[in-house]
């Protein structure tokens, strides 16, 4: 907006009268010069008078208002100018032919117009002009806004590969002034390259996206959002990637049940491989050996019936599309079949002496533990079975095997310890028939005397003796 000090007097009646007169139909220029020139003679002085007005944006076909304001009004001339200076209002009356200029109020301090359907030719200057003395001008500039006329997006590819790089591109066109425009994948910001071309006022923008696809990619939308000052909200277009990947292969094993293969059982598994497209062939081997006889394939299911030890090895499920293949391995070990422990048994053995009676009770089976010890923490699946390898099923037999030897080592210290108190007993009874022995020499021919002192003479070794024996009894 800005004001200017016009011309006074009869110049500015005459040039107003001039530009009317040329604008106006000629019906009527005789009644406006005649308007003009009376107004222009009735022109007061316009000291403290102050002509205002303010600037106008406006969204392309919508409605622009302009007002020209008037602070301490005493009645002098208003009228309004496009930027060709051609009068649109002067006061109330509208000389100007074009129809979309519509007054919406006139009085002493305001001359307020309309202008409907505003194009892009609309923007400009816009006077004001107060005829007072001297006379007082400002002017307002209508600026329109143009949204993008089409927005396009284009993807270089219409299916790419897994890993691979194209190019998207997304064109606004014929906006004023010229958009942003932002990439997203998914909920994922990404960054472009944008390109500003400007025509007759006018711009448009390309924006460039080199994008690396994955399989996780694939039905994501690429979104191309446009921001502009014209555009209230989201005006965005999207396009779906498709994306084409080699199988994923996953194997499932759905009997047993329990995830423990023994000897006897049935195993069958099932070979799951999804990709983009979907993979047409899947296959099952046995890696580095051939496939068990007893073996049933059929489509993406393996059946083995009455499992043994030379089932055991790497069965490999592989599936393959347009883009590549891949494969899953099983390694299967089979168990030895479930024993069954007898229940434990209590030995009891008893030896009686004429003084001492021993009771010896020796519990054979307190140390003996079951024969699948090793196997107490079975796979819970087929993946936990999947997982161990032969040299860890072994060790677990092993030990087992170690829990029997404990049982057997058990049984073998309580028979020594019961030997070795047959023994003492033995030994004993030898000490105690000795003992007997002695005494029995000791009095040896002094079984026929006929008193004690006889047979205590008659004793071997004479009257020495006997005085020995005497002062061995006394």
């Amino acid at each position: 907006m800005a004001s200017a000090v016009l011309p006074s007097g009869s110049q500015c009646a005459a040039a107003v009268a001039a530009v009317a007169a040329a604008a106006a139909p000629p019906g009527l220029r005789l009644r406006l010069l005649l308007l003009l020139l009376s107004a222009a003679a009735l022109i007061p002085t316009g000291d403290g008078q102050n002509l205002f007005t303010k600037d106008v944006t406006v969204i392309e076909g919508e409605v622009a208002t302009i007002s020209c304001q008037v602070n301490k009004s005493d009645d002098s001339v208003i009228q309004l100018l496009n930027p060709n200076r051609q009068t649109i209002y002067f006061r109330d009356f509208r000389p100007l032919k074009d129809s979309r200029f519509q007054l919406l109020n006139f009085s002493s301090s305001e001359l307020k117009v309309s202008l409907t359907n505003v194009s892009i030719s609309d923007e400009g200057r816009y006077f004001c002009q107060l005829y007072t003395d001297p006379p007082q001008e400002s002017y307002t500039t209508i600026t329109v806004l143009v949204p993008p006329r089409n927005l396009m997006i284009d993807i270089q590819k219409d299916t790419a590969v897994e890993g691979e790089e194209i190019e998207v591109n997304c064109t606004a066109m014929a906006s004023k002034p010229a958009t942003t425009i932002r990439w997203f994948k998914g909920n994922k910001e990404l960054k472009g390259k944008s390109e500003v071309e400007e025509w007759s006022d006018m711009y448009t923008v390309t924006s460039q996206l080199m994008l690396k696809v994955h399989k996780e990619d694939d039905g994501v939308p690429v979104i191309c959002q446009v921001e502009h000052p014209a555009v209230t909200g989201n005006l965005q277009t999207q396009r779906y990637l498709e994306v084409q990947y080699k199988p994923q292969v996953h194997i499932q094993m759905t009997y047993p049940l329990q995830g423990l293969t023994r000897e006897g059982d049935a195993l069958e598994l099932t070979c799951e491989a999804i990709g983009k497209p979907q993979p047409v062939m899947v296959t099952w081997v046995r890696v580095d050996d051939e496939m068990p006889q007893h073996a049933v394939l059929s489509g993406p299911n393996l059946f083995i019936n009455n499992l043994n030890k030379t089932d055991n090895g790497t069965y490999r499920c592989e599936a393959s599309n347009i883009v590549g293949k891949a494969h899953s391995d099983y390694m299967l070990y089979v168990y030895d079949p479930p024993t069954t422990i007898p229940p434990p048994t209590t030995t009891t053995t008893t030896t009686t002496t004429t003084t001492t009676i021993l009771t010896i009770i020796t519990d054979t089976a307190a140390t003996t533990e079951p024969a699948v010890h090793g196997l107490t923490q079975l796979p819970n699946s087929a993946e936990e079975l999947d997982s161990e390898d032969l040299s860890d099923s072994r060790a677990g037999e092993e030990g087992a095997i170690r829990a029997v030897d404990h049982a057997v080592i058990g049984g073998v210290v309580a028979v020594v310890v019961f030997a070795m108190l047959c023994l003492l007993i033995i030994l004993g009874r030898y000490f105690a028939r000795h003992k007997g022995t002695y005494f029995t020499h000791e009095a040896k021919g002094a079984d026929d005397a006929a008193d004690a002192d006889t047979a205590i003479i008659n004793a071997e070794g004479g009257q020495n003796n006997s005085e020995e024996k005497k002062e061995y009894f006394i």
